[in-house]
């Protein structure tokens, strides 16, 4: 296949073909854009193990965790145990714009980095995601005051973005060498916290069915799980951007704002994830020690669906 360009050394193959169904862009767009804000986004991928999802001409969307053996020997990687699948995954470190250039050239259009760099976890993360809706946007807004409110009593601050769908994200830098399980239960205390504030709008119930149509207060995301990168592009009608927001105007912006067309004239002059970003924290003791005390979501809602499961089986019997 002959290339259409050459960019940073990397050959750029089909700039023209249409991006996915509903983009409205082109592979060239996607290029373009992660060549324009490479120096916003390699800040918020550096040396994060990193998934992308990909899209692929008459394919779904799929998510690619190991960097393929073709990938040229310049891209950085690392290489981690993975306690799910019991396997070694060797991941991407995307800290340069050429290896920015090379997945966009892959057609990866979503950057999903670790929450931590090298052996330290760098981020507590509360993804707030709301029911469908016309109105859903403005209810994870609503959600995400809570979770603000939440962070205020316990001395805590973050930064809030959108994610780029239709929720929202609020992230809490915290100091170098806390505990993975310390940090899950400090998440899982800040989502109980929020959830009490306005328990009508808000649920941490893991499963789907037991939300009533509230915003799903996400406190899942400590430890090995990954978060789409501010200033990711997404796989939505339009590619919408996940882009800072500052706190004064969260209700006041849609997700459709910030688009792969908009968002690199919004970061010419200033990287706004950067910016709103508090120095790290530590954790209060007495946020951990509650967090301790609830049970772990995936676990909880393991066992509530094994039940579930029982009871449906009894009842067909009988």
């Amino acid at each position: 296949m002959t290339g259409d360009e050459t960019r940073e050394g990397v050959t750029l193959t089909n700039l023209d073909q249409p991006l996915f169904d509903g983009a409205e862009a082109t592979k060239r767009d996607l290029v373009d854009y992660l060549d324009a804000v490479s120096g916003r986004l390699v800040p918020a991928l550096r040396d994060r193990a990193l998934s992308v999802v990909r899209v692929r001409p008459g394919q779904e969307p799929f998510m690619q965790k190991n960097l393929p053996k073709y990938a040229p020997p310049w891209i950085e990687r690392v290489s981690v145990w993975a306690e799910a699948s019991h396997r070694q995954v060797t991941y991407a470190l995307a800290n340069d714009r050429r290896t920015l250039i090379w997945f966009g050239n892959q057609r990866a259009v979503e950057y999903h980095p670790a929450l931590y760099a090298g052996h330290h976890f760098t981020h507590l993360v509360l993804d707030l995601d709301p029911p469908e809706g016309t109105e859903s946007f403005g209810l994870a807004v609503r959600a995400a005051f809570l979770v603000r409110q939440a962070l205020e009593e316990a001395g805590l601050a973050g930064a809030v973005k959108t994610s780029g769908a239709k929720g929202v994200h609020v992230f809490v830098p915290v100091e170098a060498g806390i505990p993975a399980e310390d940090l899950a239960a400090a998440t899982r205390a800040l989502g109980a916290r929020a959830e009490r504030a306005d328990p009508a709008l808000a649920t941490t119930a893991f499963i789907r069915e037991d939300r009533a149509g509230k915003v799903f207060i996400d406190s899942t995301r400590a430890g090995g799980a990954t978060v789409v990168a501010a200033y990711s592009p997404r796989v939505r009608p339009g590619a919408p951007v996940s882009f800072p927001v500052s706190w004064a105007d969260l209700d006041r912006v849609a997700p459709r704002d910030f688009t792969i067309r908009t968002v690199p004239a919004l970061v010419e002059e200033a990287d706004p994830w950067a910016a709103a970003m508090p120095a790290p924290q530590a954790l209060p003791a007495d946020l951990v020690e509650e967090g301790h005390a609830i049970p772990v979501a995936r676990v909880q809602a393991m066992h509530e669906g094994k039940r579930r499961a029982r009871a449906r089986a009894r009842g067909n019997e009988s």
